[in-house]
């Protein structure tokens, strides 16, 4: 049975030997085996490759042979796909011909990134994350973003004024952390996007609808589910289980409590709270927690 299963897997195993000859964005991929300095999650090398014939400058060989690519023979990367250094690329994995992957990406088994997709440099992203989407339009996320199991980001909104063929786009900054089953949409029109900003933490099971503008440096806690055209500004926090309706501004510095429902704009350094939110006063300990003094309080 084993001799039978084994030559099974060296039927389906494949022979990839395509030669791309620019460094900066190719990979050739090996169907050799894996050897033991390799980590267990990637079992076999991509390293930036250039033909001798090839117009690239000895410098650029010399850079990419410094930060090899790691793509296990089962990924399933289109050879159009622009790939940094440095990458690493799980088994199952998938890889549109319109991406773009920074330098130090890593796709751990399962992940997908799709559609003219742009990711940044040292983004991580774990195990069933899909990026991106076969729509029109685009999705670009900075660097250093982490994308957690099974979150969908990138992916055509759920508003009906949606038009099929309007382009949509999502743009994500620098420095977030978007957990597990979060997910965010692209924009309803080509006229709006989608926007975050940078060091926001994103816990599990969240939901950013289309044309939501999130700015920098918030917390969302888990279920934080905001409704199309959300407004939120810098350095606000929410509780668990709470429900923002669509137009809503959440000012800078407020707390919104936990299973609260947000049927109007929030104040900036406020704390709501309520089934429908009501102002409870000053966001005291956000304030403090942030720097702020007893005088400006």
């Amino acid at each position: 049975m084993a001799a039978a299963t084994n030559s099974i897997l060296l039927k389906l195993k494949p022979n990839i030997k395509t030669k791309i000859c620019n460094p900066l964005f190719g990979f050739a991929r090996s169907s050799s085996s894996a050897s033991p300095s390799i980590p267990h999650l990637f079992s076999a090398t991509a390293l930036p490759y250039a033909d001798a014939d090839s117009d690239c400058s000895s410098e650029i060989k010399a850079t990419a042979d410094a930060n090899p690519n790691l793509i296990h023979p089962s990924a399933d990367v289109h050879p159009n796909a622009v790939i940094g250094h440095g990458v690493s690329v799980g088994p199952f994995c998938t890889i549109g011909s319109s991406v773009k992957l920074g330098n130090g990406c890593r796709l751990y088994p399962g992940s997908h990134v799709f559609g003219d997709t742009e990711i940044g440099d040292h983004c991580l992203l774990m195990p069933g994350a899909v990026v991106g989407d076969h729509l029109p339009g685009r999705t670009v996320l900075g660097c250093n973003n982490v994308i957690g199991h099974h979150a969908v980001i990138g992916v055509k909104c759920q508003d009906l004024k949606y038009k099929p063929g309007d382009e949509c786009f999502l743009h994500i900054g620098d420095n977030n952390e978007i957990r597990e089953h979060t997910s965010i949409h692209r924009s309803s029109k080509s006229s709006d996007k989608t926007v975050i900003g940078d060091n926001n933490l994103i816990m599990g099971s969240c939901h950013i609808a289309h044309d939501c503008n999130i700015g920098n440096n918030n917390i969302f806690a888990n279920n934080t589910l905001l409704a199309g055209h959300a407004v939120v500004e810098d350095y606000t926090h929410t509780a668990g289980a709470i429900v923002v309706h669509q137009f809503c501004h959440i000012g800078s510095f407020s707390f919104v409590g936990g299973g609260s429902v947000v049927s109007q704009d929030v104040p900036k350094y406020t704390m709501v709270v309520g089934e429908r939110a009501e102002l409870r006063g000053l966001n005291l300990e956000g304030l403090r927690r942030n720097g702020f003094t007893a005088t400006e309080d």
